[in-house]
Formats: C-alpha cells, sequence, structure tokens
C-alpha cells in the first residue's frame, strides 16, 4: 500500500478492519515497510476525529501495531523510522499517534531499547521543542502525551549536556505556570504529567551534579533549583501538590524522585522555608507515617528508608519547625528512638540506618533544653525518649567510630540519594499501608 492511498470507509468497522489489514503485512524490503507505515498513519490520522476520540481508543490502535506481524517482524526498523517522524513531523495528529506508539512501546515493552535508540536519535531537545510550541499546547491530549514522553523517556536515560543546554530557564517557569494556572487539584489533568517532567529533569541535574567533565565543558545548572529559588513565591502550587503526590504515591521511583527534589530544596538555604508551614507539617507527618510503615527486611525499603532520614535531616536543621514552637518534636523522638532500638524488628537495624538516625538526633533542637538541665550540668527532667535518643546516638558513634557531623557528610549524601532508584512500576514495600 502506498501512502497516497485514498481512504474511504463508511463506520468504525471498516475502519478497524483496514487497521488490521495493515499491520500485518509480511514483507522484507524496506520500501513496502515504509510504505505500509505511511499508510497506517494515513488512516489513523485521517478518521482520528472520528474513531480516535478517546485515550483507550488510540491505546487500542498503537496496540494494534505493537502486535501485528509488521512491527513484530521489524522491531528495530518501525522503531527507527517512527522515531524519524517524531522529529520531522508538524501536523499534530500525526504526532499524536507517533507520540502515543513510542510511549506505549516503551512503557510495555520488557527492555529499555526503545528510549536508548530516542537517545542516541537526540529526541529529547525535540520534545522540549515541540512541548513549548504554541500549535500543541492547543491541542490538550497531544500535549500531555509529548509531556509523559518527555518523562519515560528520561527516567531511564542519562541526559547529555546538549540535552541540558536544550533545557532554558523560560522551560522550567512555563512548567510552573501550567501548574499554577491549573486547579488546585492534584488529578488535574496537566498536573501529573508536568510535575514529573520537572521530577526527572531534577534527578538529572542531580545526577549530573555528582558527573566530572574532562573534556573542557562546564557544569550544569539545576534550573528547577534555580527557579524555586527566584520565583519561589510565585510557583506556591507546586510545592503543596509534591506534598500531596508524596502522601498518596505507591510506586517507589516517583518516590524516590519527590524525595530527592525535597532534598536538594531543604538543603538549599534559598529554598529551605520555600513551603508554607501549614504544608510543611503535613510533610512531616507523612515522613513520620511512611517512615513506620517499611518493613525493615526488605533492600528495597531499607534504600527509602534512608532516602527519608537523608531529606528529613535538612528539614530539622533548616526549615520553619527549626525554630520554635518545634512541630512535633517527641513524636521525632520516639519515630528515631523505634527505628535503631534492638530488638523492636526482626531483622537487625543496619549501619546506614543508625548513622543517618544519630545524625537527626543530634540537631540541636532535638536535644534536652538548657532549662531541663541540674546544677551540676546532669539532666534531671529529661524524659525517657530524649535519654534513649541521646544514649542510642552515642551508641551508634562508638559502634561506627565516627562522628555525625563529618565533612563528607554532604556529599557522601549527594551521591546515595543520586544512586537511589527502582525500576518504574515497583510498588513501595509495607507493613500495613494506611489508605488516605
Amino acid at each position: 500500500m502506498a501512502f497516497e492511498v485514498s481512504y474511504n470507509l463508511d463506520n468504525e468497522q471498516q475502519f478497524w478492519d483496514e487497521i488490521d489489514d495493515i499491520v500485518s503485512t509480511r514483507c522484507q524490503e524496506h520500501e513496502i515497510i515504509d510504505n505500509s507505515l505511511r499508510s497506517f498513519l494515513n488512516v489513523t490520522t485521517s478518521y482520528k476525529a472520528e474513531y480516535l476520540q478517546t485515550d483507550y481508543s488510540v491505546a487500542k490502535c498503537i496496540f494494534r501495531l505493537l502486535e501485528g506481524d509488521l512491527y513484530v517482524a521489524h522491531k528495530d526498523y518501525v522503531r527507527r523510522q517512527i522515531i524519524y517522524c517524531l522529529l520531522q513531523e508538524e501536523d499534530n495528529p500525526t504526532l499524536h499517534i507517533v507520540a502515543a506508539f513510542l510511549l506505549y512501546d516503551g512503557r510495555h515493552s520488557n527492555d529499555d531499547v526503545i528510549f536508548e535508540m530516542m537517545q542516541s536519535e537526540s529526541t529529547f531537545p525535540r520534545l522540549v521543542e515541540l512541548v513549548q510550541t504554541s500549535t500543541v499546547q492547543e491541542d490538550t491530549k497531544l500535549h500531555q502525551m509529548l509531556l509523559e514522553l518527555l518523562y519515560e523517556s528520561s527516567r531511564v536515560q542519562r541526559l547529555s549536556w546538549e540535552d541540558f543546554m536544550a533545557v532554558n530557564d523560560d522551560f522550567i517557569l512555563y512548567l510552573l505556570d501550567i501548574i499554577e494556572g491549573a486547579s488546585n487539584d492534584a488529578d488535574d489533568p496537566y498536573h501529573y504529567p508536568v510535575i514529573r517532567v520537572l521530577l526527572v529533569l531534577n534527578e538529572q541535574y542531580l545526577v549530573a551534579s555528582t558527573t566530572q567533565y574532562t573534556d573542557g565543558r562546564r557544569g550544569v545548572t539545576n534550573r528547577v533549583i534555580k527557579a524555586i529559588s527566584t520565583h519561589g513565591m510565585t510557583y506556591k502550587t507546586f510545592g503543596c501538590n509534591l506534598i500531596l503526590l508524596l502522601n498518596r504515591e505507591s510506586e517507589t521511583s516517583l518516590q524516590l524522585l519527590i524525595l530527592k527534589l525535597l532534598y536538594l530544596l531543604f538543603g538549599n538555604a534559598s529554598t529551605a522555608e520555600y513551603f508554607y508551614t501549614n504544608d510543611l507539617h503535613v510533610l512531616v507527618d507523612v515522613i513520620l507515617r511512611n517512615l513506620i510503615d517499611l518493613p525493615h527486611d526488605s533492600a528495597a525499603a531499607n534504600a527509602l528508608r534512608h532516602t527519608y532520614l537523608r531529606v528529613l535531616h535538612p528539614i530539622l536543621m533548616h526549615s520553619q519547625i527549626s525554630k520554635p514552637p518545634h512541630y512535633k518534636r517527641e513524636e521525632l523522638l520516639r519515630l528515631l528512638h523505634l527505628l535503631v532500638t534492638s530488638g523492636t524488628h526482626f531483622a537487625p537495624v543496619d549501619e546506614t540506618t543508625q548513622r543517618l538516625v544519630t545524625r537527626c538526633t543530634s540537631v540541636k533542637w532535638l536535644q534536652p533544653a538548657a532549662d531541663d538541665l541540674g546544677t551540676n550540668g546532669n539532666s534531671s527532667t529529661t524524659s525517657p525518649i530524649d535519654q534513649a535518643a541521646n544514649g542510642q546516638k552515642e551508641l551508634a558513634r562508638r559502634a561506627l567510630g565516627m562522628s555525625v557531623q563529618g565533612g563528607n557528610e554532604s556529599s557522601t549524601s549527594v551521591l546515595e540519594i543520586a544512586g537511589h532508584t527502582e525500576k518504574p512500576g515497583v510498588q513501595t514495600p509495607s507493613i500495613g499501608k494506611i489508605v488516605q
């Protein structure tokens, strides 16, 4: 079939029959494959307004191609041709079908080949360009599809220096504007994909900060942190939704993405008080609950626990709760004590958890108040929680032979947080998840 074939389909059944006929093409010559792909794009875009109006119908159409002989017999070639189409096309209906193919192929494949191919063909700058194009913005479903493709392809492939150069301050502010301009509901169709793009870009910047360039290229600025640092008061909705999503998210990889951004925000003097105080209190509640809920017999849970504790420390040090009245001081001490108390859990406490807990309990306002000390310098009214926490702190220090204020702690935290990843779709382990 050639691209020039004129289709005259009278009903939806004829449309699906034509799709099935195209995707079942068996051939070896690249020219015939190309013609079949052109025919697929021609018929889908010509009848998109009639028969592909919903996300379900678009997905159904793409999976007909993914399961057909044309694709199964020539995966790499078909993928490459679709990627070239993304790089060259300007027509919205065609872009929608092409983006849907790349997104669903990537999500449902057992490997990351499609995203590796996209990276090798430098599609990241093209996606950044497309989502800012006015004609694309007018097509809400296409815009959201491209945002989702930008997220999915960026979460599994490291961005190149050239990719980073495609992202400027205006692009980050544009994404934040979308969130701020939409409703306050995090279920708004735009909120989730836009937030996830910002989260994955922050992770890419975080990983890049651990990379030493040896070819003379300059490092890259984390434009997400920069935007919040300079315009945070304008974009408060983003912060509110971060906390809401962390509270509801059950996928480990997305929790880690949120925590990585929180770590940088609270560790940066210009963004440490970005969140409203009431929202900050909710965040502390979420961290307390999630730390309690993580089991101690899972490597994935340990990695997530370590990340939560690394985020908790700059919150305790630099956010509003570091100033009186200190929010949930006793509950925080109780939790930190439980995390390292021998015999509390079935598995022994790992050394990293002990060290991170000790670091948190060493925060000044978690220490016994000066007014509680007797005339001889000994505490006469220190609570049992304080005594247990302080005792555990000293125990951990002796066991590890190190001070929690060691000069390499910050760089170690960055490296370890940057290295904590999980495959998409893996659910966070739980000893009894509380459904909100």
